[in-house]
């Protein structure tokens, strides 16, 4: 197995709107779609499209949606071994507003989220034993996430963390033991308390995470690209010019091609690079997971650029 993405699923509720209405308004919105998603099931998905063998490890509800979240994993071939069910609960949901800029609002209710346990990756030991990577979101307890992260520094597994949705209740003691801590700029801007306005900002508060003894800290700046800070240097990457029409589950896109081209040869500047392209490609089309590219997609847009 090259990955185990622990963390969440959602089933997307994603509205296009032309304006948020105001307080007792009701206006009519032009389109309307259900998809699946979830930080941690994008994830999945994305590294999944890309050809690395996946483990997805979650909880749906017993609702209607959760038989159709097993089925769309297993239709990207993801392992769903340890993707069960909790009776008596809602499967998470995520309603979505997508305004004419492309630009979006969302809401989470966790829902089965919350019943992923840390016990729950004891359970899965064996087949997380044999995974080159661990992926994790915050759309799940923070203990169940720090249990994972103990468990990959335990069997010598490389961990990613993206602090998202963010959270100051997030222990620094446990994220310095991850290998790549992955904000994006608001999250950051939380997480530190500084602005996030200027590339400039971005490094100097970054920067302050490096110093407190984090390996590695990517911060995903959508059409501004990527800042990767080490204790000794900075790289950026520039995004992709392309014509954004849905930005949903962008950031989840970029870190899973990312989990996927490390496992695969362990370049990180390569695998920043095909990750951002891999998220300007997503933007091109409407939805979350529907909109992420094939491998054979992705190879021919970075033809262009070559």
């Amino acid at each position: 197995m090259d990955i185990a993405v622990i963390g969440s699923n959602m089933v997307d509720l994603i509205s296009y709107i032309d304006k948020m209405p105001k307080e007792g308004e009701t206006l009519e919105a032009p389109d309307f779609k259900i998809g699946c998603g979830g930080k941690g099931a994008n994830q999945a998905v994305a590294a999944a499209k890309m050809g690395s063998k996946v483990m997805m490890m979650t909880k749906v509800g017993d609702d209607l949606f959760a038989d159709n979240t097993i089925k769309n994993l297993q239709n990207y071939g993801i392992d769903t071994e340890f993707t069960t069910k909790v009776s008596g609960t809602s499967s998470g949901v995520a309603p979505i507003f997508v305004d004419q800029e492309s630009k979006n609002r969302i809401l989470i209710i966790k829902g089965a989220n919350q019943y992923l346990l840390p016990e729950d990756i004891d359970n899965a030991a064996e087949k997380l034993k044999t995974c080159s990577l661990i992926v994790l979101q915050l759309e799940i307890p923070l203990q169940t996430v720090y249990r994972a992260i103990e468990f990959g520094n335990e069997h010598g597994i490389p961990v990613i963390l993206n602090p998202a949705p963010a959270s100051k209740e997030l222990d620094l003691d446990y994220v310095l033991k991850c290998d790549y801590f992955i904000p994006n700029e608001s999250e950051l801007e939380i997480l530190t308390g500084m602005p996030v306005d200027s590339k400039e900002q971005i490094r100097a508060a970054a920067s302050t995470l490096v110093d407190k003894g984090i390996k590695n800290v990517i911060v995903t700046m959508g059409s501004r690209g990527v800042m990767w800070l080490m204790k000794d240097k900075v790289y950026t990457i520039d995004s992709f010019k392309v014509n954004a029409i849905d930005t949903t589950g962008a950031g989840d896109s970029f870190i899973g091609c990312f989990a996927h081209y490390l496992v695969k040869d362990g370049d990180v500047l390569q695998a920043l690079k095909m990750a951002t392209a891999f998220a300007a490609l997503s933007v091109t089309k409407q939805g979350t997971q529907i909109s992420y590219p094939s491998a054979e997609e992705l190879k021919l847009f970075m033809k262009t650029y070559s």
